[in-house]
């Protein structure tokens, strides 16, 4: 039997034990479904959007984890690691001259150029920069020569017993067209002495303090 509105019209709200037997079933009906969408909204869908956001929490904690634990089974070879960079790298400190050897450095540099007969245009030793560990020198050179010993210098700065390299490397033909002149930076490091390191820690402290405020 088909419930229409005029079913439940001049219906007594307080005689509901009275109501046709179809217009209490769907009156019930009508109620569930007003009271369980209520509790949805009202009361379980905040818990799916707890219980959703736990589950995103969840499979996050689950790639820490794995993350956590690769590098736990890989942490012995790291140290390992470490300590040989560590050593290599305290191998190169000592190959470092130090702040009383630089000038024999440089005239060791300036040698290999007049030993391999080219003449020097420019020789011109810049600012250090210094980082915690040491301080680079750049010098600026121009040298004319010929090809073999311009290729004969730069193998001997290469061999010299201490740290240089050659860098920003341009080479251009002069007048003479069986020379060549070559413009580069040279960049020589020497190790800092304990007053110069415990500046360049105490200049870090302050920093690191400055940036907390």
């Amino acid at each position: 039997m088909a419930v229409t509105l005029d079913d439940f019209k001049n219906l007594d709200p307080k005689d509901a034990g009275n109501w046709p037997l179809v217009v209490q079933l769907t009156s019930a009906v009508v109620l569930v479904a007003v009271v369980v969408a209520a509790g949805v909204f009202y009361f379980w869908q905040p818990q799916f959007d707890e219980l959703d956001a736990g589950v995103q929490q969840e499979e996050q904690l689950k790639q820490q984890y794995l993350e956590k634990k690769k590098k736990s089974i890989n942490l012995e070879a790291y140290r390992q690691q470490l300590l040989e960079i560590q050593q290599a790298f305290g191998a190169l400190l000592k190959q470092l001259p130090n702040k009383s050897e630089m000038e024999t450095l440089l005239t060791e540099i300036n040698q290999a150029g007049v030993g391999r007969g080219l003449m020097f245009e420019l020789f011109k030793p810049g600012s250090e920069v210094k980082t915690a560990e040491f301080a680079e020198m750049p010098i600026n050179i121009k040298v004319t020569g010929s090809y073999h010993d311009l290729s004969a210098f730069v193998s001997d700065v290469a061999q010299l017993s201490r740290i240089v390299t050659l860098s920003d490397i341009k080479l251009s033909v002069p007048k003479d067209p069986s020379l060549l002149s070559m413009e580069a930076t040279v960049k020589t490091y020497r190790a800092l002495d304990e007053a110069e390191q415990q500046a360049i820690r105490q200049a870090e402290i302050e920093a690191r303090k400055k940036n907390r405020q």
